[in-house]
């Protein structure tokens, strides 16, 4: 059996197919309807001869062999993308692909002017394919681990095994109330009075906002920071929101930083590569461009 341009895309469908977890949550990433998916998931079948999934009312999920020949398309999806960045290499211009994971919530933020350097890498490199993803730090670091993004940008409060990280900058967070919170008109409301307030937080929590609000009987939920805006300025929740994301509402007067000498906190952005992958060209490229704005700064990892 030979494989082609045509059954290589067949195989790179099927590939997001099984990392988005089925047809409707892969439609984005490859930009077809499920109806072109599912054509083209027929297809790859027909030609493997073997059932790869099972779809419908029950939902996706792979057969057996399904699993096995996923595992085999990881491994020549990387033969692939090394080749390519190998024979971009032989004519010194990278090409393939990079795939950028970032914590939600850092467009607004200048102290982090990723525009300019998505700007400055492809001016220099236009032939790489550049996709961005969205995602929490877990996942994000899961991603990098299991090589479905190369390298990824956000704060880990936790670290992973494997994986290096190269700090950045600090980003400043306070503790917010909306204007229609009971707390927004008294004007130096006591320590005890704002930590018994209801609390919205995340799924992953910094340490500095466990320690002020143990006793809180009431948290809030939300798994990302416009969902936790959202939810602070209905004025049923406080909330710690990045000065930068939190400002253009506090100058509406919509906010108010509460006893911001108390309340407050940093967290480390960095970036996460996998400790083997330092060296790969398309990393290091877009590691450099993105250094540059941030020199002097450490390098740390684990296992």
């Amino acid at each position: 059996m030979s494989y082609g341009p045509s059954e290589i895309k067949l195989i790179r469908v099927y590939a997001s197919v099984v990392q988005n977890q089925g047809f409707a949550a892969a439609q984005e990433k490859l930009n077809l309807s499920v109806s072109a998916i599912s054509t083209y998931m027929s297809q790859l079948e027909t030609l493997v001869g073997v059932t790869l999934c099972h779809r419908g009312r029950g939902g996706f999920r792979l057969t057996e062999k399904g699993r096995l020949y996923y595992a085999e398309v990881q491994a020549l999806l990387d033969r692939l993308d090394s080749f390519e960045s190998y024979t971009s290499a032989l004519r010194d211009d990278l090409g393939g692909s990079l795939n950028v994971g970032l914590i939600d919530s850092i467009v607004s933020d200048p102290a982090l002017p990723l525009a300019a350097v998505i700007r400055e890498f492809i001016s220099l490199h236009p032939r790489v394919r550049l996709s961005m993803h969205v995602a929490n730090p877990y996942e994000l670091q899961v991603a990098v681990t299991e090589r479905r993004m190369d390298l990824a940008i956000g704060t880990f409060p936790t670290s992973m095994n494997g994986l290096v990280f190269q700090e950045l900058y600090n980003e400043q967070h306070w503790l917010y109330c909306g204007d229609q919170h009971a707390l927004y008109g008294v004007e130096q409301p006591s320590i005890y009075e704002i930590e018994r307030q209801p609390l919205v937080g995340r799924g992953f929590w910094h340490k500095a906002e466990h320690a002020h609000h143990e006793s809180s009987s009431e948290v809030g939920s939300a798994e990302n920071m416009e969902a936790r805006l959202l939810l602070i300025l209905s004025g049923c929740f406080i909330g710690y929101l990045p000065e930068h994301l939190a400002g253009l509402w506090q100058h509406r007067s919509h906010l108010r930083a509460l006893a911001p000498e108390s309340f407050s906190y940093q967290a480390k952005f960095a970036l996460c590569i996998r400790r083997d992958r330092q060296r790969d060209r398309h990393v290091m490229a877009f590691r450099d461009f993105l250094s540059a704005q941030f020199k002097g700064n450490t390098t740390t990892g684990r296992g």
